[in-house]
């Protein structure tokens, strides 16, 4: 699971406009590297301006996944993603960085704002902490916690099924138990099967 890049957008009348992007291209090689932003700008660049306001969106291009939000005021933010990282914590993050950069960045300047007059610094920070979007999101958190939980207690049940048949072959051999013994542990046994699973 992996994030690429993080873009906010002014979608104007005609053609949308950068206002601060983030990228992350350490899986791609050096020289590659300024080819993959240029692409991935425009990329971004295309989808708001595609994108009707108060819309969100999910445009697949090759293998990666573009996420795209755009608010009824026209301000708009791109994620770039591959096919792996979910969708609902991508448009968390588009929500969160779309909420801060328009309490941060007056909206007189993003009609004529540019990445370099722009003051706004966290989208660097928001696209490094939502690499692993079990930390950044609570929720993808609990539900990996709750699978893993679910995991552990469905090979402790197993473990337990065959403890329990491993105990059955050695009370039937055993010679040592005497017959009362042996007819203890099947009433045991079956008073207790009622609450065995499956």
């Amino acid at each position: 699971m992996k994030l690429y890049s993080l873009s906010v957008l002014y979608k104007g009348a005609t053609k949308s406009n950068l206002l601060k992007a983030a990228f992350d291209l350490s899986s791609f090689s050096f020289f590659q590297r300024s080819s993959v932003q240029e692409f991935m700008t425009f990329t971004s660049a295309l989808i708001v301006e595609r994108t009707s306001q108060g819309t969100r969106a999910s445009v697949k291009e090759q293998e990666y996944l573009c996420h795209v939000y755009v608010r009824n005021d026209s301000l708009g933010a791109v994620v770039i993603a591959d096919t792996e990282y979910p969708q609902r914590v991508c448009f968390t993050l588009l929500d969160k960085v779309l909420d801060e950069f328009s309490r941060q960045v007056d909206s007189i300047d993003w009609p004529t704002g540019s990445p370099e007059k722009i003051n706004y610094k966290a989208l660097d920070i928001h696209l490094a902490k939502y690499q692993n979007p079990r930390e950044a999101d609570a929720m993808t958190k609990v539900q990996a916690e709750l699978d893993e939980t679910k995991i552990i207690l469905h090979n402790t049940m197993e473990s337990l099924l065959e403890r329990g048949e491993k105990l059955d072959d050695l009370v039937a051999k055993s010679e040592h138990l005497g017959n009362q013994s042996k007819a203890f542990y099947k009433t045991a046994r079956k008073q207790n099967s009622c609450c065995e699973i499956m």
